[in-house]
């Protein structure tokens, strides 16, 4: 369309000329004394426009002239321009390849060039950036070549340019500095400068997905349970892992802060420390009640930690892993003396439920063994001790039945229940 009306305006133009041209009987006297020069009025502006074209391409000519000084300076800025970010790339494609050596070279490379521009006095916009990335750059290669010296001075170079005036307004130089710095710590196993440098993070940066992992990783090395949980909790918030992969970092993280806990009371705050939905966890709410068991703690408080899990066993359809379950049952066979009425109903209930369950009838077993039913302590200990996959309960089934028959007086019946213990315990 664009060229339809160009070729219509051409024709314009060209039947105007020619229409002037056509009728113009003007001319143009040119009185030199003695002479007198008649031009027609076309052949007027012919000359005008030739020499207004002469004119103005002289005037180009001259300009162009002078220009290429300035031009030439130009060329050699723009060529010294593009070796200093081919420099900056190729560091960085180095580095990414492993050829460290050769990464550091080519930021030295950059960072030089980007100097010798500055000193030309033909600085370029991006100019602080190029630094403070190439002293990274540099400071990286050298933390992968194990040359901690020529690190930390690029890391001071690149924390000195990120602090001047003219990065005011580009807060993320300093950030991200800081956040390569905490990292190398980690490498170098040194969790309290990792520490440190996050500190220093303004708040904001501070809760950033990459900040949040590095404070995680240096929790777990300074085995700092109660950091690295809250950590967790917020990289779970800003889902930074899958939910299987979050729920399992928490739950090893709150068996950690149980682990350190040396006393009743040390336990008793870990557990307040917990969340409502980590507290229901089985494993937690399991390893829990262990712990404070083997510390000497209040049987009635363990057995309230358990619950969550007794209740998931007995009456959800997915129960409990066949680990956790053996655990829950070793937990609450150990406390078998100190439990209550209301633990003991709940046991038969679940039985009464679930007969076929071996768990169950091995604990019913234990119940009533408590209770001095020898009967069906025996009956519930035979259903379960063959059925158990667990090599350690089915011993423990197996020598309990043993006793039993050595208390009768039935030496066959011991003599059998001991056997089976016995390659029960080989098995394990």
């Amino acid at each position: 369309m664009r060229a339809a009306l160009w070729l219509i305006g051409l024709f314009a133009v060209a039947v105007a000329a020619a229409l002037f041209a056509g009728s113009n009987q003007g001319s143009v006297t040119l009185h030199w004394p003695p002479y007198r020069i008649d031009f027609s009025l076309n052949m007027v502006v012919v000359l005008l426009l030739l020499a207004f074209v002469l004119v103005y391409g002289a005037l180009r000519g001259v300009s162009a002239m002078f220009e290429l000084p300035r031009q030439a300076k130009r060329w050699r800025i723009q060529q010294k321009e593009r070796a200093m970010h081919g420099a900056a790339l190729d560091a960085v494609t180095q580095l990414q390849a492993g050829r460290f050596v050769r990464a550091r070279k080519a930021a030295l490379s950059a960072l030089a060039q980007e100097q010798a521009l500055q000193d030309s006095g033909a600085a370029i916009p991006n100019g602080l950036q190029l630094r403070v990335l190439g002293h990274v750059l540099a400071a990286e290669s050298s933390h992968a070549l194990q040359d901690q010296t020529q690190r930390d001075q690029h890391w001071e170079l690149a924390m000195q340019e990120a602090a001047t005036p003219q990065a005011k307004n580009q807060p993320e130089l300093a950030e991200g500095t800081q956040l390569r710095a905490a990292q190398w710590a980690l490498d170098d196993h040194n969790a309290h400068s990792a520490i440190e440098q996050l500190a220093r993070l303004p708040q904001g940066a501070a809760r950033r997905t990459l900040a949040l992992r590095l404070k995680l990783k240096a929790a777990r090395q300074l085995r700092q349970a109660l950091t690295a949980l809250d950590t967790a909790r917020l990289l779970a918030k800003h889902r930074a892992f899958s939910a299987a992969a979050a729920q399992s970092i928490i739950k090893g993280l709150a068996t950690e802060l149980i682990n350190d806990a040396h006393d009743p009371e040390q336990l008793m705050q870990a557990w307040r420390n917990l969340d409502a939905a980590e507290r229901n966890l089985p494993e937690v709410g399991i390893h829990a009640a262990r712990r404070l068991q083997q510390l000497g703690g209040n049987p009635q408080q363990m057995r309230e930690w358990l619950l969550p899990a007794w209740e998931r066993y007995t009456t959800s359809n997915n129960g409990l892993p066949s680990l956790q379950a053996e655990r829950l049952v070793r937990v609450l066979e150990d406390s078998m003396g100190a439990l209550d009425a209301s633990w003991l109903a709940r046991i038969e209930a679940a039985q009464q439920r679930r007969p076929h369950d071996p768990y169950l009838q091995y604990l019913a077993g234990c119940a009533c063994l408590q209770r001095q039913l020898w009967g069906k302590a025996q009956q519930w200990l035979q259903q379960a001790a063959p059925s158990l996959q667990e090599e350690s309960l089915r011993r423990r089934a197996w020598q309990h039945l043993a006793r039993q028959a050595e208390y009768r007086g039935d030496a066959a019946a011991a003599a059998h229940a001991w056997k089976q213990a016995a390659l029960a315990g080989e098995q394990a």
